[in-house]
């Protein structure tokens, strides 16, 4: 009897350690209750930048004081969530994307580049910032899925910006869902980024609580495929939940998108157990609601298709049961100028206008949780504004394929900073205030 009960004892302390260390470890890591995003036992309601290059200037030869500076301003703006890449494909001879590369060859890695990583999420950590882990890409500016595509043997990508034919790219990246030898190929590498150990903190990523969340691919698009396209969420979001069980998953889709053809939907698409949070894009100029040459005149009819657009897809969140959160959204500078001396006049309204949505929705309970505005450029300046990026430019928040110093916030864009930082605070209020209602019950 008394080995019984011996036994017994051991088996009850052993299964409380080792809920006590599931308890410890799971520490500080952004998690979902129903429809919440939630950190360390309150809701988490955060303000957020698209901060993609972050990676590269990390690099031992990229500009680490840069990065520092940078992270600092954005942790002086009240900023805690950055959506980085952290994954890019292609030899030196691609045109219209990041360069240097993390994966330069089917399997072969720029050890550079992952240290670059490794650095920004050790910088990240020190500020208590979250990161949203951009795996993949429908479009070009990071190689993506054309680029495993080209590697898988489907030929040289029609890229738009020469061809001005966007029909023919969509038509070639949307193949990759299907293409079982290109799907394979990213699959190895999730395995590679998924399983890393961070060189200079000694963690794994699997372990480190400021990944909030691994995300699929930046933009897909289904297109005609959408069977294909399903498929592939939910094969590739079961295979990263097996090998991290700690960290989200999200998709990284725009939503419905207004294309009808666009092939997305945003109940169908984040339909999976595995996807956790629904994300949501607005890209006002992009789909024509909005002309930055005629501001004063749109402006209000812009400002009713985003409410319409925004409040459609937090109801579809919420039929879903999942939080939402709205990671890319911006407009150009005055006059359509992409210079950097151009006034922000229009754009300070806009992200003020479409923070306080975001805001008043998170306020009133609806699942919305945070907003990653597009994007950082920080110290960055274009070579030449409404060009292409080039090898040595600045790194901009204006990825490679695009115009130069088109929605990218500089570091001397004060009143922009201004807007961000307040409704920061606003949005930590939220959280605040919950708290303080739990104290109280």
């Amino acid at each position: 009897m008394k080995l019984l009960i011996g036994l017994a004892i051991l088996l009850f302390s052993t299964s409380c350690v080792k809920s006590t260390q599931e308890q410890v470890s799971k520490t500080n890591f952004v998690t979902v209750e129903s429809d919440r995003l939630m950190l360390d036992g309150s809701p988490y309601y955060f303000m957020g930048a698209n901060y993609w290059y972050g990676m590269n200037i990390g690099m031992e030869n990229g500009d680490r004081n840069r990065l520092l500076r940078e992270l600092d301003q954005m942790k002086a703006m009240g900023i805690t969530n950055l959506r980085i890449l952290a994954s890019s494909e292609g030899d030196e001879n691609q045109e219209f994307q990041v360069h240097p590369t993390m994966q330069t060859a089917p399997g072969k890695y720029n050890e550079e580049v992952f240290v670059g990583l490794d650095f920004l999420l050790d910088e990240m950590k020190k500020r208590d910032m979250k990161a949203v882990m951009v795996l993949n890409n429908f479009w070009t500016w990071s190689g993506g899925m054309p680029q495993y595509l080209q590697w898988a043997g489907k030929g040289a990508i029609p890229y738009p910006q020469i061809s001005k034919e966007w029909n023919k790219f969509t038509d070639y990246s949307k193949q990759f869902y299907a293409n079982e030898k290109a799907s394979k190929m990213f699959e190895d590498h999730l395995k590679v980024v998924v399983g890393r150990t961070n060189s200079i903190s000694g963690l794994k990523y699997t372990e480190d609580p400021t990944i909030m969340s691994w995300q699929l691919t930046n933009e897909p698009r289904g297109y005609s495929e959408v069977s294909e396209y399903h498929q592939w969420i939910k094969k590739t979001a079961g295979l990263i939940k097996s090998m991290d069980p700690n960290h989200l998953v999200s998709l990284g889709s725009e939503g419905d998108s207004p294309g009808p053809d666009a092939g997305i939907n945003l109940l169908k698409d984040n339909a999976f157990d595995d996807i956790d949070y629904v994300t949501i894009h607005i890209w006002a100029q992009n789909w024509g609601w909005y002309n930055p040459a005629n501001a004063a005149e749109e402006f209000d009819n812009t400002e009713k298709k985003v409410v319409e657009y925004l409040t459609k897809h937090v109801n579809d969140a919420k039929t879903l049961g999942k939080p939402a959160v709205l990671e890319e959204f911006g407009i150009a500078r005055d006059n359509d100028d992409y210079s950097p001396t151009a006034t922000t006049q229009w754009r300070d309204k806009y992200y003020g206008f479409v923070f306080d949505q975001v805001y008043q929705l998170a306020k009133e309970g609806a699942p919305i949780y945070g907003m990653n505005f597009w994007a950082y450029s920080g110290e960055g300046r274009p070579r030449a504004p409404k060009e292409f990026w080039q090898k040595g430019d600045d790194f901009l928040g204006d990825p490679p394929h695009e115009p130069q110093g088109w929605y990218g916030v500089y570091d001397k864009d004060k009143s922009t900073q201004q807007v961000i930082l307040q409704y920061a605070q606003k949005m930590q209020g939220i959280s605040t205030e919950v708290m303080a209602e739990n104290v109280e019950e």
